[in-house]
């Protein structure tokens, strides 16, 4: 084992030095990090939900900056708007744009895809990036809990039925933006979509990323890497607006051991642009750049057995009204 590979080693078995500001610190200087965006990305065009701040945004700026076309997909038309405006301001003549649809809202996305669809014969990224922690319960318009709604069913929607555009990209990418909170909770159907007596916002919001994760192994296991690759990253502990608001007692005791926002995106960025390791796989879980376990703990791992990841397929299959790839649909 080399220095990088022993230094990656030993700052993940231990949560804090990896997850905060420490790990790409450390492993951008072992690794020899160059650009994120590393070469232009004039031509290519990149989906991406819930980017009009946070790392969202960070990452957008950082694909305009290398020439992609970006359409943010958001649920507030007027914040969307202002967000193309400063963006255009800072990068005259970029190619952004933005589509209305709240992920959570199952019509909307229908819509939004169709007007995605109308404007692009190819989409060569599509992030699952949308995702707020709620403190108390509230049901989508399908009346599904909101977080998973908005979290898990409406992106496998959503990946459905841009299907056939990332697939002329050859291979397309989808990524999954996930978190380190889904380490603490297990893969448990039964629980993903509770009721609102005993809610806890925390809990819920760590059950659907640990949705995402498995469903990143899943999809990906249903096509071929040759047309579109699946990933899913977490960002680490990054001090955003989402943290702000949510957890303003994690915000307070992790102080500056917080990652900037940018390097909180920097994995997004990279999984998006680059064209060599993340397309030579698929199906698989990043932090740093680097593939990480999907399990820390022995619990988590004994649940995730192959009739609870079929239970999950079969939920969210017929939650979202679609299969994936979609029905008819060439691998």
């Amino acid at each position: 084992m080399d220095l990088p590979d022993l230094a990656d080693t030993l700052l993940e078995a231990t949560i804090i030095p990896s997850f905060s500001r420490i790990g790409p610190v450390v492993r951008s200087h072992l690794d020899h990090w160059g650009d994120a965006v590393g070469h232009r990305l004039d031509g290519r065009v990149i989906v991406i939900t819930g980017a009009t701040s946070g790392l969202g945004l960070v990452a957008a700026r950082a694909w305009l900056r290398a020439g992609a076309t970006v359409e943010i997909v958001a649920r507030n038309p007027s914040k969307a708007d202002a967000t193309v405006a400063a963006l255009l301001e800072e990068f005259p003549g970029a190619n952004v744009a933005t589509v209305t649809a709240d992920t959570g809202n199952l019509p909307q996305l229908h819509e939004a895809a169709e007007v995605l669809r109308a404007r692009h014969a190819r989409l060569d990224v599509l992030v699952h990036n949308a995702g707020a922690l709620d403190a108390t319960y509230e049901a989508s318009p399908s009346g599904v809990e909101q977080t998973v709604a908005s979290q898990v069913v409406g992106p496998f929607l959503l990946s459905a039925l841009l299907f056939d555009r990332l697939r002329e990209a050859a291979p397309g990418r989808i990524v999954w933006v996930t978190s380190g909170g889904m380490y603490t909770e297990p893969l448990d159907v039964g629980l993903l979509d509770a009721g609102p007596e005993g809610y806890k916002g925390t809990v819920a919001y760590a059950r659907a990323k640990r949705a995402q994760v498995t469903l990143t192994e899943l999809m990906a296991a249903r096509v071929d890497p040759s047309s579109i690759v699946v990933h899913a990253m977490h960002p680490g502990w990054a001090l955003t607006p989402g943290v702000e608001r949510s957890l303003p007692g994690f915000r307070t005791v992790m102080g500056p051991l917080l990652r900037t926002p940018q390097e909180g995106a920097d994995t997004l960025e990279w999984l998006a642009a680059e064209d060599t390791t993340p397309l030579a796989c698929t199906g698989k879980l990043w932090l740093d750049r680097r593939v990480r376990p999907t399990h820390r703990r022995s619990a988590t791992r004994r649940a995730d057995t192959p009739s609870a990841r079929a239970a999950l397929w079969e939920w969210v299959t017929a939650a979202a009204g679609t299969d994936f790839p979609p029905t008819g649909a060439s691998t």
